[in-house]
């Protein structure tokens, strides 16, 4: 499955991201939650991968799950921190085995741990690691874009600058960072045109799940709460899971109408292992008949 080949059709892609099951239990969760996703119709799924290869293995597992027992269109993440090209190879001859045709490079960030060092003849950027697949894989490659600028960079446009070099050395589409204000999307993209970047550029998608992972992953990843959102969120009472939960699927709900009538190629769901509101938003969005 080439995702490439999802964008060139009629109509919004719809896709899902996945982090891999860290062990039993979680693989029996994780496969109640795909039965649950399986009736929204989504075109594709992904899998993550750790840097440093840390979830090599479940990487590996997932993809064979999802491939193999699920019959599933799957894409693998590969993040180049920590790896040689040795590592590379081994990891990228694993999912050629499976089938797999496409692949979403990342550099991916240094584990907190400190477990993990850079490989001497490691790849220091996505694009690096993205030429070195173009050269010796017939793989289709993704890569990630940042509407409000990656977290690490010195600006936007220095930023900008580093995705039209991953789309140069072979990228064929971009899957964004997620944000919670679709004028973030569009400036971008209107700023990658302009920059010759060419290629479908696919809005990344984050409900909110709670209150305290959207505060972590705000400052993680650099995305603005806008007010908003953030007053919603506030007006909410403190242990009201299922509230907080119903605001976030509003609120995508309507950020993904505004992208959808727009006309963006497609929706790439950051489903962090849970079901409910990724379900939920696809399903009003189809009852819409945006979808």
């Amino acid at each position: 499955m080439r995702v490439i080949d999802f964008y060139k059709k009629d109509g919004p892609v719809v896709s899902l991201e996945f982090f891999p099951p860290r062990d039993e239990e979680a693989m029996a969760k994780f496969n109640g939650i795909i039965d649950n996703l399986s009736g929204t119709g989504a075109d594709y799924v992904t899998v993550t991968f750790g840097a440093g290869g840390s979830t090599r293995d479940g990487s590996l597992q997932a993809a064979t799950h999802l491939t193999g027992d699920r019959k599933l269109p799957t894409v693998s993440y590969i993040a180049g921190f920590g790896l040689g090209p040795d590592d590379v190879t081994k990891v990228l001859d694993g999912f050629k085995g499976l089938g797999i045709q496409t692949v979403f490079v990342i550099r991916g960030d240094k584990p907190k741990d400190g477990d993990v060092t850079a490989h001497p003849d490691g790849f220091a950027h996505a694009s690096d690691l993205i030429g070195f697949i173009k050269a010796n894989y017939d793989f289709t490659v993704g890569c990630a874009g940042y509407p409000e600028g990656h977290v690490e960079a010195e600006s936007l446009e220095k930023d900008l600058e580093y995705l039209k070099l991953k789309v140069d050395n072979g990228a064929e589409y971009v899957v964004t960072q997620y944000f919670y204000d679709n004028d973030y999307y569009f400036d971008f993209v209107d700023k990658c045109r302009t920059k010759g970047i060419k290629v479908p550029i696919i809005p990344g998608i984050m409900p909110v799940y709670t209150k305290k992972l959207t505060g972590i992953l705000s400052k993680v990843c650099g995305s603005t709460i806008p007010e908003a959102l953030q007053s919603r969120l506030d007006a909410v009472e403190d242990g009201d899971k299922e509230g907080v939960l119903n605001v976030g699927i509003d609120y995508a709900t309507q950020q993904c109408r505004g992208l959808l009538k727009k006309g963006v190629p497609g929706l790439h769901f950051y489903t962090m292992n849970r079901s409910k509101s990724t379900s939920e938003i696809i399903g009003r969005l189809k009852e819409e008949k945006l979808l």
